[in-house]
């Protein structure tokens, strides 16, 4: 009878898991934690609101959805920045400027769920929102710029905007698939998951 063969673990770490568990265990955050939590009941402690920015509709969260329209559209005007030649900087403007607006909604749903973390994974997702917040912020200076005819300009900020969201969608990565933080219907429960029992 064939033994079950088993999956290496020792071999196989990523060079990054030990990074991970360093910041998931490092209290120093602790202060940047608390005041996450303030930002996190300010903008989803009413349940209803809640329910709503976690898509209790749609039977899991809204936050992966959300964040594929800032993502796609920054992606899409760095193609144009590189590829597309100056008939395309108005179109890589706009893209710039959609993906601004719209991350709005995605970080509203990223904090409803923030909302009942273990404080292992609210260490990791501050520094996610940070890195999301630092890229929004690089992506609408770089819209400023194309807006005033500094093309150039908008072209370097949007790369430094992109390689924000690369750390922060890494980051976003590890809590969705190795911690499995997020909110889903009762129905699909078969394990523990990083929110905190109650």
């Amino acid at each position: 009878m064939n033994e079950p063969t088993q999956s290496p673990t020792s071999n196989t770490e990523s060079p990054l898991t030990p990074l991970m568990k360093t910041v998931e265990g490092s209290s120093a955050l602790d202060p940047l934690v608390g005041s996450a939590d303030s930002v996190a009941t300010a903008v989803a402690g009413n349940p209803t609101v809640r329910d709503l920015l976690q898509g209790k509709q749609v039977g899991h969260a809204l936050h992966p959805l959300l964040i594929e329209v800032p993502m796609g559209t920054w992606m899409s005007a760095l193609v144009l920045d590189l590829m597309g030649g100056r008939d395309s900087a108005r179109a890589a403007r706009v893209l710039t400027g959609v993906g601004v607006l719209s991350a709005v909604p995605s970080a509203l749903t990223g904090w409803a769920e923030y909302h009942g973390l273990q404080n292992r994974d609210k260490r990791v997702a501050v520094i996610h929102a940070g890195s999301n917040g630092l890229a929004t912020g690089l992506q609408l200076a770089s819209w400023v710029a194309r807006r005033t005819g500094r093309h150039g300009l908008g072209r370097v900020l949007a790369l430094g905007g992109m390689s924000a969201a690369g750390l922060g969608g890494y980051l976003g990565g590890h809590l969705s698939v190795a911690r499995q933080v997020g909110s889903r219907d009762a129905a699909y429960e078969d394990g523990t998951n990083g929110r905190a029992q109650n």
